[in-house]
């Protein structure tokens, strides 16, 4: 079991993301990732974010908490035997940015794109249950603690 940051860096009602690619498609994500031994959420979560897509940015309020168990989702075949906690995070970025992938970007991270909230279908952005909290955070009305789900 792991915990697992996630930064929701959102601006002019778009969302800052990671296009990703494997055997089964093209996908996007949320920059982030794991926590290492002795850091801190918001340590974590600013290390992840620069080793991605070369940003540094201020953490903000905790949104959302999300248990993933891979066995239960579509790529359980891949990626067996996973248990994280996911903590997303809203992000403001802290200097004038150009979306590039970092230094150290996740295995199969294509590049760092902006998709508009309406099209995160489209984007086949995971994980899915966000695609709708996301797109209308003002109204949202969902507990922090989203349990287990995809």
């Amino acid at each position: 079991m792991r915990n697992s940051v996630k930064a929701v860096i959102i601006q002019d009602g778009k969302l800052l993301v990671l296009r990703k690619e494997n055997g089964n498609g093209a996908y996007t994500v949320l920059p982030g990732g794991g926590q290492k031994h002795g850091e801190s959420l918001h340590q974590a979560l600013k290390r992840e974010v620069f080793e991605e897509i070369r940003a540094r940015v201020k953490v903000g309020r905790l949104l959302k908490i999300r248990e993933y168990f891979s066995e239960k989702h579509e790529y359980a075949v891949e990626d067996r035997d996973i248990h994280q906690v996911e903590f997303f995070f809203k992000c403001k970025l802290i200097d004038n940015y150009e979306p590039k992938n970092g230094h150290f970007p996740d295995p199969h991270q294509k590049e760092v794109v902006w998709v508009a909230l309406d099209e995160l279908d489209d984007a086949n952005f995971y994980p899915v249950i966000l695609r709708e909290i996301l797109s209308d955070l003002k109204h949202d009305h969902s507990p922090v603690y989203l349990g287990e789900c995809n």
